[in-house]
């Protein structure tokens, strides 16, 4: 599957990166304002809630008939005169890819921004094989150059790092030499990058949609690296999830004009680059020799059952950008590419339980997530669904948690155990109290909890006894 990022524990991440001061300083800044330009750019529409039902209408529609749209793409980008390779996992996917690289003899691969290449690994494949692979999405490219650190954020990969570390990183890796001013170590990546675009012998990119009624593949992005590794390398390669795909031209206006200020808060972004097979006759550029990867990988599961709307996602990470939890633990905790809501909806589902049982929990279930996304995905309702399956079906809750459960079950359903207990409740919690007020440092499931936050103590007098001796209370 590939999704996992690096080895390691759920809570161990989260417990470093809730002492990373800067990261969370970091997200929550980059949530505060990509959230309030979302708002202010969907003001604008007026009616943003049509379009958010009609992206969701769009969407349903596709992932409902998407057998008959992944035909009608593969046989019209074949008409085109490119190549179609349906992947059904990462392994199939990398060795397809593998096999094109090889029979070009290429050395140099650049590559723009793609999360389902990181998805499937592929980079990790491509060097193996003896290439060199270059990442020209200015944030993917400073990750590539720190040791391979991968991303935080789906539209943001380096959001976890400030000019000062990024300074230091070009400094050690492409011989830097100036300041850590943004503009000045931007000059110097697209200097540096440029040779290699002008070097390579193919060029791999992701695909925001694929238009089926024309076999085209459309990217949005801001910056121009996307039509550089799709214009100067003689081979180009298009890696897609199966579910990327929109019917015709029109529901592309929509989806993007969604995607655009979901993601960034604009009304476009620099680039939308719409690229259909390889270089005809009369052509000025383009690549001579085309392949479209449409990548399964765990999404044919999803389909048909109570999940299937994550498939909807359009990749705005609009739920990130709201998330509370995120906004404290940051990215690398998810330990998966698709960090937030939506990757601790997808990632179970892509990768299993059995390393991701975790991420449905991190949640608070408050809805910003589901309220956030342009195309109406239940993200807060498929999280609790997941937590369902984990206890009932799968039966991966901790064991002490199902005793404990288990025990209050047959507490509160007796009437004489639950009133002893609320007698001596007090008693039992005496010694995590503090100031006879809050708990602190309480035991089991309360112990996390009260690290970082006050618990309620139980009051001395119960609410039984309370409303037993108030004045006429005894009467009703």
């Amino acid at each position: 599957m590939a999704v996992k990022i690096t080895d390691g524990n759920f809570k161990d991440k989260v417990k470093d990166n809730l002492q990373d001061d800067f990261m969370r300083g970091a997200v929550s800044g980059a949530q505060d304002r990509l959230r309030s330009r979302r708002l202010e750019n969907a003001e604008e529409l007026g009616n943003w809630e049509e379009w958010r039902s009609h992206g969701e209408e769009i969407r349903q529609h596709v992932l409902e008939n998407l057998d008959y749209y992944l035909q009608e793409l593969s046989d019209n980008v074949q008409k085109l005169g490119g190549h179609v390779f349906f992947a059904q996992t990462a392994d199939d996917a990398n060795r397809y890819i593998e096999e094109v690289v090889k029979k070009k003899e290429a050395k140099k691969i650049v590559k723009s921004k793609s999360m389902v290449t990181e998805e499937i690994g592929l980079n990790a494949v491509l060097e193996k094989a003896g290439c060199t692979v270059i990442e020209t999405d200015l944030g993917e490219y400073i990750l590539q150059l720190d040791e391979h650190d991968p991303p935080s954020h789906i539209v943001a990969p380096a959001l976890h790092k400030n000019k000062e570390q990024i300074r230091k990183v070009f400094e050690e890796k492409i011989n830097y030499k100036k300041s850590n001013d943004p503009t000045e170590l931007a000059r110097h990546a697209r200097e540096t990058l440029r040779n290699e675009f002008l070097t390579a012998d193919v060029g791999i990119t992701g695909c925001n949609f694929a238009v089926a009624e024309s076999g085209s593949i459309s990217l949005v992005t801001n910056e121009g690296n996307a039509r550089l590794a799709t214009t100067v390398p003689k081979t180009q390669i298009t890696v897609m999830g199966m579910e990327r795909i929109v019917p015709t031209f029109e529901e592309l206006e929509v989806l993007v004009s969604l995607l655009t200020r979901s993601a960034v808060g604009q009304k476009l972004t620099s680039y939308i680059t719409v690229l259909s097979g390889p270089r005809r006759e009369g052509d000025a550029d383009g690549p001579e020799e085309f392949h479209l990867v449409i990548v399964d990988n765990g999404r044919s599961k999803i389909l048909g059952t109570e999940f299937q709307s994550v498939l909807q996602c359009i990749r705005c990470a609009a739920c990130i950008n709201v998330c509370p939890v995120y906004r404290h633990i940051g990215g690398h905790s998810y330990n998966s590419i698709y960090p937030g809501p939506i990757g601790a909806v997808l990632t179970p589902l892509l990768a299993g339980y059995d390393d991701f049982k975790e991420l449905p929990y991190a949640s608070t279930l408050c809805g910003a997530c589901t309220e956030a996304c342009p195309v109406k995905i239940p993200l807060h309702e498929l999280l609790h669904k997941h937590r369902q399956i984990i206890v009932e079906k799968e039966g991966k809750a901790p064991i002490s948690e199902g005793l404990m459960m288990k025990a209050f079950g047959i507490g509160a359903a007796s009437n004489p155990l639950y009133t002893t207990g609320t007698k001596i409740a007090t008693k039992v919690m005496k010694p995590f109290m503090k100031d006879k007020e809050f708990i602190s440092k309480g035991p089991g499931p309360l112990k996390e909890w009260t690290m970082i936050r006050e618990f309620p103590a139980p009051k001395n007098e119960r609410f039984r006894d309370w409303f037993k001796n108030r004045e006429g209370g005894d009467k009703k």
